[in-house]
């Protein structure tokens, strides 16, 4: 095959580095125990595959082809280390080949299983997940920072201190047992909490929504529900996705820009999503402690049961936002509190808790914070302090579709009558 027909060669490289290169990574992580490393080795394969797979032909199997070469290349750098360098140990377990995953496993699909691998409780909770999303959640640094609400710099050195324990500390990269997931589920569910995040509010490009990350996200969830049954907190999440996502075609309008929900047409939310995601928080009921995925269902139920937005229930959503508060107290539960105690009594309430330091200063940096504030003090007539806020958030967002909705809230604000 020549150069000028690599085009099927170029989307093969393409589908693969999409399909298989979170299952292939994190089987060398499992077999080096050394992120940096595996993420080289796979890069090499990667420029390797560009140079012989339009000479040699597409391989029957391109994931093991990649696995093969990725292990060959680590051995390469392995050896070419200095002595001083950490990496340099008994490597015998190199030999080992890819293989697909068992169906008789404890959790059958791939990817589930290889993100209850890597959210190995050695690590903080917070390096846990950061970890996965970056090395099986198809995310980018830039995407996982913003999950966290934090700079990229700030997750950059989160990664590397994480990767430093696991090699340093040779933590083992295994499957876990029946009796190990348990003690791993909050960092999974938080991990496919956040890959739906990701693809729902995408921080840059031209679209509101990445679908691939919201159904992979659900897929992911349901596969907790069956794996874990007798848990609540699987299913709570679960239902939490189906709710936010039986709004998709309503968030946007003819021309792709943001929907709010007191605008959306709510004879276009999906009705059938919505009674999954019902069926599946009434599931809950008696599986143990209310945990905060099923808080988060209540608030979004009471939302996906109200036909007219003028009837919501806030003062309700309140009441789930206090009890979330007492068992996630971060800044984002208490922003979206502030919202809806805005809106169970008056902007001017909202605002008061939105200005205070405690929850305005660890925000800062995230443009819906602003939007949100902007958005409260439009409803108090505080013209000028809205548009500021609303260019701010402009500034801080570099999604095409939130600077169109963001321009439309300052060009209503341009007409607003003076005084």
């Amino acid at each position: 095959m020549s150069p000028r027909d690599s085009g099927p060669v170029d989307e093969a490289i393409e589908q693969v580095h999409r399909a298989e290169r979170a299952r292939v990574l994190a089987r060398l992580i499992g077999l080096l125990r050394d992120f940096d490393l595996a993420e080289e080795a796979l890069q090499d394969a990667f420029v390797a595959a560009i140079e012989a797979w339009p000479r040699s032909g597409i391989p029957a199997n391109p994931a093991g082809w990649l696995m093969t070469v990725a292990r060959r290349k680590a051995i390469d750098r392995i050896r070419s280390a200095t002595a001083r360098d950490r990496r340099q140990r008994e490597w015998g377990e190199l030999s080992v080949a890819w293989t697909p995953g068992d169906p008789h496993e404890t959790i059958s699909d791939d990817r589930l299983r290889l993100i209850f691998m890597c959210c190995h409780p050695a690590l903080a909770t917070d390096a846990q997940v950061a970890l996965t999303l970056r090395t099986l959640g198809g995310l980018t640094t830039a995407e996982v920072a913003r999950a966290f609400v934090v700079s990229e710099t700030t997750l950059a050195q989160r990664l590397v201190r994480a990767k430093r324990k696991i090699r340093d500390s040779r933590i083992p990269y295994l499957v876990p047992g029946p009796a190990e997931l348990p003690e791993r589920l909050e960092s999974v569910l938080a991990v496919v909490y956040l890959i739906f995040n990701a693809g729902y509010l995408p921080g840059d490009g031209d679209s509101l929504l990445r679908v691939d990350l919201c159904d992979e996200a659900k897929r992911l969830a349901a596969l907790l529900v069956d794996l874990l049954p007798a848990e609540s907190e699987p299913a709570g999440l679960a239902a939490l996705l189906y709710l936010h996502d039986a709004r998709r075609a309503a968030r946007t309008d003819g021309d792709g820009r943001p929907v709010t929900l007191e605008e959306q047409d709510r004879e276009r939310w999906d009705r059938r999503q919505i009674l999954a995601g019902l069926h599946l928080l009434e599931r809950t009921a008696g599986l143990g402690p209310t945990g905060p995925y099923v808080l988060k269902a209540c608030i979004a139920a009471v939302h996906a049961s109200t036909r007219d937005p003028v009837a919501t229930d806030w003062h309700a959503i309140v009441g789930f936002y206090d009890q979330l508060l007492r068992l996630e107290a971060t800044p984002i539960v208490a922003l979206n509190r502030s919202v809806a105690v805005a809106m169970a009594t008056s902007p001017g309430e909202g605002l008061a808790l939105l200005d205070d330091p405690v929850l305005a200063e660890p925000l800062v940096g995230y443009h819906l914070y602003h939007s949100t504030r902007a958005d409260l003090l439009r409803r108090a007539g505080r013209i000028a302090e809205a548009t500021e806020a609303y260019e701010r958030a402009r500034d801080l967002t570099d999604n095409r579709a939130e600077h169109e909705f963001l321009d439309r809230r300052l060009g209503e604000l341009l007409a607003w009558p003076a005084g």
